[in-house]
């Protein structure tokens, strides 16, 4: 079993995807320790010296202005936690929940967080036995950061709530004792340093960013398979045409539908078949290359969120300090998420304008009309657009920013949010339907050349082609297609084209 050293500087988006995915196992390196104990020694030189400490020594929210009686000071952490547990709807999945004790175990160790090394060594070793924590998905505003979801991954460590264990859900006490430990008690600013952070929305959003990266790949070869269903033209790919217009994403994707393309007799030259070809060819580069540095920015910003403290307030050791401050507000997530789904929409989007030239009798260069024979008996692809038609229309919905609202907690205190998890798990639903469009292209274009001449297809394009067969028969006549789909769908997740 390979391993993931933490030091709280130097976590990336893909140890998460092994932690997460693959059961990685969590160390912590000595260096992190040693920054966790001197923050915490300085917590409680602070308590020795009755200063105040928001979230110390005081409520929490617009209770920051009540002083909590010393002698109170373990209770105050414990209800913070049942109190703040009170996220709903369905649990998010295992590995989602997995991220986020790898990146909130990350967040506490860089030293900022004044928390006990004992409690960060349990959520690791919870994480490590595979002792996962039942967290509702929805109830969280993103400031301050996923307080309602943190607090349901808090709860089985303190003897409460569920927890998941070799597939059987365990209440209360019982999910510690499966991996023989017992409830711990909180000690003073822990409650605050487990829950205060933004590692419900960046959990989804890196988990997702590395799913992204991969599925505009398998976009740009659905695209180049379509590019010889319709017999496009590809000089507009040509470099200097990319290099005119100086965007990178742009330039890039040219590039790998060229690529893509190379030694195929099916594509065309300008005037060859026609003088241009629609935008849904034409303009692919543009388009799939925006997205693309959308999701690179979209990466760059994640890939930052995951090394560092977002929780309140911050220890800073050397200055002897502590500061409250807002680095819970999940505002840079929230705008990332918003941007990713605009720019995984746009994928499906041109997509399924390609999937409606192929099966259109109008558009499809004399191909049969839906890609069948004996049509009017039989519908062949008629309806496939349909649900690809619906998928991205559906997307256009989700697509909404989430960041642009906000909503006033806590008697105004917190008054504006980030619903950066709210961005975050519409970009996952989006993701999926992207998913499932893409499918349906991949099907959709291999049926269309089987009219055409399999064997002139590019020599790229030819193995994607032989991808698709492998799972999916030729269409010879109606049957039930959503198992296709499903089988493709299933195939671009598991990332096998």
């Amino acid at each position: 079993m390979g391993r993931v050293i933490l030091d709280g500087q130097n976590l990336t988006i893909e140890d998460i995807v092994k932690v997460a995915r693959d059961g990685y196992q969590v160390e912590i390196s000595k260096q992190a320790l040693e920054s966790v104990r001197a923050s915490r020694d300085l917590v409680e030189r602070y308590l020795q010296e009755e200063k105040v400490m928001y979230g110390i020594t005081t409520g929490f929210g617009k209770f920051s202005d009540v002083v909590i009686c010393p002698s109170k000071v373990i209770e105050l952490q414990h209800n913070l936690i049942v109190s703040h547990a009170c996220a709903i709807g369905e649990p998010l999945s295992k590995e989602v929940v997995r991220a986020m004790m790898i990146l909130r175990a990350n967040s506490l160790i860089r030293g900022n967080s004044g928390i006990r090394e004992s409690i960060v060594k349990l959520l690791v070793e919870m994480l490590n036995e595979e002792l996962h924590p039942v967290i509702p998905s929805q109830g969280s505003l993103g400031a301050s950061g996923d307080l309602a979801p943190l607090s349901h991954m808090v709860l089985p460590m303190l003897g409460l709530g569920k927890a998941e264990y070799k597939g059987k859900i365990y209440q209360d006490s019982e999910s510690l004792a499966q991996i023989n430990r017992k409830p711990i008690k909180l000690a003073a600013k822990e409650g605050l340093a487990l829950i205060n952070g933004t590692q419900a929305m960046t959990a989804i959003a890196a988990l997702l960013i590395y799913d992204s990266k991969y599925l505009i790949d398998t976009a740009i070869k659905a695209n180049a398979l379509t590019m010889e269903a319709l017999q496009g033209i590809t000089l507009a790919f040509d470099d200097k045409v990319h290099q005119a217009r100086n965007q990178s994403g742009q330039i890039e994707v040219a590039r790998l539908l060229r690529e893509q393309l190379v030694g195929s007799e099916l594509v065309g030259d300008q005037g060859q078949y026609r003088v241009q070809d629609a935008y849904s060819l034409r303009c692919s580069p543009q388009v799939l290359g925006a997205s693309l540095d959308a999701i690179n920015y979209v990466y760059d910003i994640v890939n930052k969120e995951i090394n560092a403290t977002t929780d309140n307030p911050l220890i800073f050791v050397n200055e002897d300090e502590v500061i409250s401050a807002g680095n819970f507000h999940g505002q840079p997530i929230a705008l990332a998420m918003d941007f990713l789904k605009i720019a995984l929409s746009e994928i499906a989007n041109i997509s399924e304008r390609r999937i409606e030239r192929m099966v259109n009798p109008q558009l499809n260069n004399d191909l049969p009309a839906f890609l069948t024979e004996g049509g009017g008996l039989n519908s062949g692809f008629m309806i496939v657009q349909y649900s690809a038609a619906s998928l991205v229309s559906e997307n256009k919905v989700l697509a909404h920013p989430a960041s642009v609202d906000s909503i006033p907690s806590s008697a105004n205190q917190e008054d504006h949010v980030s619903m950066g998890t709210t961005a975050a798990r519409q970009a996952l639903s989006i993701y999926k339907n992207v998913v499932y469009v893409i499918a349906i292209e991949l099907m959709v274009a291999a049926q269309a050349v089987e009219y055409l001449e399999p064997d002139r297809l590019g020599n790229k394009t030819k193995m994607t082609y032989n991808i698709v067969r492998n799972m999916v028969k030729k269409l010879n006549g109606d049957r039930v297609i959503n198992v296709d789909i499903e089988a493709l769908a299933k195939a671009i997740t598991e990332k096998k084209f």
